[in-house]
């Protein structure tokens, strides 16, 4: 995800086991060139993948703004494995906060607040342009 035109994922790693059965589709995704194609597309995200014997496989993304967001993919398919990394590629690293209550502004609507006996579907508004600035006289 692009916050005002600059990628906010600056990082991807993947960490893998050697030997465990939990890393076999990690290890599947790596070989079959998966990663190289994302790695080409996305030119400004630097790709690491590091070896972690006796652990779960695991993607981190590591983000502009400070945080980084891990996700065991522990015997998760290729498929679900792409899908994370375009998750971690499309967010934004920010943690989520809930809102529990309603939202409410301190700069209300210039507009007014919609009702729905708002109706205003065909009626015809009289509109006359008047003479501004740069206009004839």
């Amino acid at each position: 995800m692009a916050t005002r035109g600059v990628k906010q994922l600056q990082k991807l790693t993947l960490a893998y086991c050697e030997h465990g059965g939990s890393s076999r589709h990690i290890r599947d995704f790596i070989s079959s060139g998966r990663i190289v194609d994302y790695a080409k597309a996305n030119p400004t995200v630097q790709v690491s993948v590091e070896v972690r014997n006796g652990h779960h496989p695991a993607l981190v993304g590591k983000y502009l703004t400070g945080w980084d967001k891990q996700v065991c993919v522990k015997n998760e398919p290729i498929k679900r494995i792409y899908k994370v990394v375009q998750m971690l590629n499309d967010s934004s690293g920010r943690k989520m906060n809930r809102l529990d209550g309603p939202i409410q502004t301190q700069t209300p609507s210039v507009q007014g607040i919609w009702t729905p006996f708002l109706d205003l579907s065909g009626k015809e508004f009289g509109m006359e342009i008047q003479g501004g600035a740069g206009g004839s006289k």
